[in-house]
């Protein structure tokens, strides 16, 4: 059974560590706004020791990077655990984590893209529901940021169950580099590509990141599961055809109820026309909701969704709804 942390109170102390990329890659204008952001959501920020080393993988050592895990879940003034940014990485330390340190000192743990090993091996392993949403880097974008913000409070600092809606506006753009010319496109929202009804665990999250746990202690079970997949830049029609796929032919994937596809970025490629020409190839695929175009993966504004929650999706002539239950 999903074990769910503490939420988070305004007042608490939150840890930052880099389970993957370095905090030296961050700017330093970035860091002191993200930083702005938390405090004025009453949050408290802590940096883990090692999150300033940096390697010839803008990483740092596995030993480093688990003993900041360590402390973050074994501090009893942290309340809560931000990473500090994707990479490529996190997956080295799974066989290093103290499972038994975490699973009797839960805490929300927040985090996308390459922390998607993290997270998901974490549910795997313990039952800890933990969360797929704003890295600490994230909290630096000055502009545009709200949704983000709301959605990072519904679904970590309430309990209460939220329904998911479109943002107004989305960017794609190298925010980081400007803060101040920034590129809004407005927002059509979710769309159904197969339509139907259903409700289940949510697993997920970076796809690429995800297939990586296949065969391994560290992948959850998929039984009930409502998944949640995207990808960034570097995927391609044709990758994500096959990331998916293998994905499909994991054991146990009949029993997926549902689907909920990220929004993918520019630089991919893709488009409604071409995914759902992906999807109507893979026949598993027929009898479950499928709806895309979601507020989260690598553009912004992005919602926040529970790895071990439960989620709904409902997809008729009347319309797209996704409501995230437990959380």
């Amino acid at each position: 059974m999903a074990m769910v942390a503490r939420k988070l109170m305004r007042g608490d102390h939150i840890a930052v560590i880099a389970p993957a990329r370095s905090l030296r890659i961050i700017r330093d204008d970035s860091q002191k706004a993200a930083i702005l952001a938390l405090e004025r959501l009453g949050l408290e920020i802590e940096y883990g020791k090692h999150i300033r080393e940096s390697d010839e993988f803008s990483s740092s050592s596995i030993k480093s990077r688990i003993e900041d895990i360590n402390w973050a879940f074994s501090d009893r003034k942290v309340k809560g655990i931000l990473t500090v940014i994707g990479g490529f990485n996190s997956n080295q330390l799974l066989k290093h984590l103290d499972y038994k340190l975490i699973k009797e000192n839960p805490k929300v743990l927040c985090g996308y893209s390459d922390i998607t090993a993290l997270a998901n091996a974490i549910y795997a392993k313990t039952g800890l529901v933990t969360y797929s949403g704003p890295n600490f880097s994230t909290f630096g974008m000055k502009l545009g940021s709200e949704f983000t913000k709301e959605y990072f409070k519904k679904c970590l600092m309430s309990s209460k169950p939220f329904e998911v809606k479109a943002a107004k506006e989305w960017s794609d753009d190298q925010w980081y580099r400007d803060q101040q010319n920034r590129h809004f496109i407005k927002n059509e929202g979710c769309y159904a590509i197969n339509q139907g009804q259903a409700q289940g665990t949510v697993i997920g999250g970076n796809l690429c990141t995800l297939n990586l746990l296949q065969g391994t202690q560290y992948m959850p079970s998929m039984k009930n599961s409502i998944l949640f997949i995207e990808d960034d830049e570097d995927t391609r029609p044709h990758t994500f055809d096959r990331d998916l796929q293998s994905l499909i032919h994991q054991p146990g994937f009949e029993a997926v109820k549902g689907l909920v596809i990220g929004r993918f970025q520019k630089a991919s490629g893709m488009t409604e026309q071409l995914l759902e020409k992906i999807i109507r190839t893979k026949k598993e695929l027929d009898d479950i909701p499928i709806i895309a175009g979601a507020d989260f993966g690598h553009t912004s504004p992005q919602i926040t969704f529970p790895i071990g929650g439960t989620a709904k999706v409902t997809a008729t002539g009347r319309g797209v709804q996704l409501k995230i239950i437990k959380h």
